[in-house]
């Protein structure tokens, strides 16, 4: 029965981050305005009389197998960009707390098209989890604009200008469906983090993953979840070695609450911690 569920988590993890597509071409629809930097008027006029007509220009991408691993790359077709090692991180966690008994749900904040919470999941399914609730946290409009005056570390955060990263609710609960996941034990909390999180019904987390990339949205998620997590729990940062804003947040909230966990290192942008 384990090989079986081996098997099956084996195979979503990389169906989830389309594995197999590694090494042939993608066409990559290009954000204008940060990849081109274009300010030459006559051509953003062209490009918007293309997205009226539902046309755009795409840049061909041959994705590595060390970048779809290390979760390097932004997959045009894959529901998570988290990588291979990311979602093996989160299986070893959940199993750890499923195996010890650990108290509590699982949530990530931040769920782009939903990958990470789809394979939470799954890990709950395989093992016959039914007393345990995956909880998927984000706007599902992308990234808040930064408030530079309270959070002056994500005075030139640019990630609210990604369309990339605004995914609707209802794709979300799509993807679910297509795993034949999507049931009473998922629920969706949507909207900014600093008005969902503090009133958030949930009352113990056995694993916390982060996925929020700015300075205020990993801070708020810490705040307001981080206290609910049970003893022998998992905490997850992904955007630790990608985002500056993310990491200095990490450090200012365990410093200021005297956290001394060992943190861990995931791939070259994860880390994680379990707690004491």
């Amino acid at each position: 029965m384990e090989d079986l569920r081996l098997a099956y988590l084996e195979l979503l993890k990389q169906t989830i981050i389309d594995l197999n597509r590694c090494g042939s071409k993608e066409y990559r629809p290009i954000h204008y305005g940060r990849k081109l930097n274009l300010t030459v008027k006559p051509l953003l006029n062209v490009f918007s009389k293309m997205e009226h007509k539902r046309l755009v220009v795409c840049e061909e991408v041959v994705n590595t197998l060390e970048n779809r691993m290390n979760g390097r790359d932004w997959p045009q077709y894959a529901d998570s960009m988290i990588g291979y090692k990311r979602l093996t991180n989160i299986q070893d966690c959940v199993t750890d707390v499923l195996h010890n008994n650990i108290e509590g749900d699982l949530i990530e904040t931040g769920v782009w098209r939903g990958g990470a919470v789809i394979f939470m999941r799954a890990i709950l399914k395989a093992y016959n989890c039914t007393d345990r609730i995956v909880w998927a946290a984000d706007s599902y409009e992308g990234l808040p604009q930064p408030n530079a005056h309270k959070y002056f570390a994500d005075k030139d955060d640019q990630h609210h200008t990604f369309n990339e990263l605004k995914i609707s609710l209802e794709t979300v609960k799509e993807n679910f469906r297509k795993y034949d996941l999507l049931d009473e034990q998922v629920r969706f909390l949507k909207g900014w983090f600093k008005d969902t999180l503090p009133v958030a019904p949930i009352k113990k987390l056995a694993v916390l993953r982060l996925d929020g990339d700015m300075y205020e949205s990993t801070m708020d998620a810490l705040t307001n979840l981080y206290p609910k997590v049970s003893k022998g729990g998992y905490i997850i940062i992904d955007d630790w070695g990608a985002v500056e804003g993310c990491k200095l947040a990490v450090l200012d909230y365990r410093k200021q609450n005297n956290i001394t966990a060992e943190i861990v290192p995931i791939d070259l942008d994860g880390i994680y911690w379990k707690k004491l």
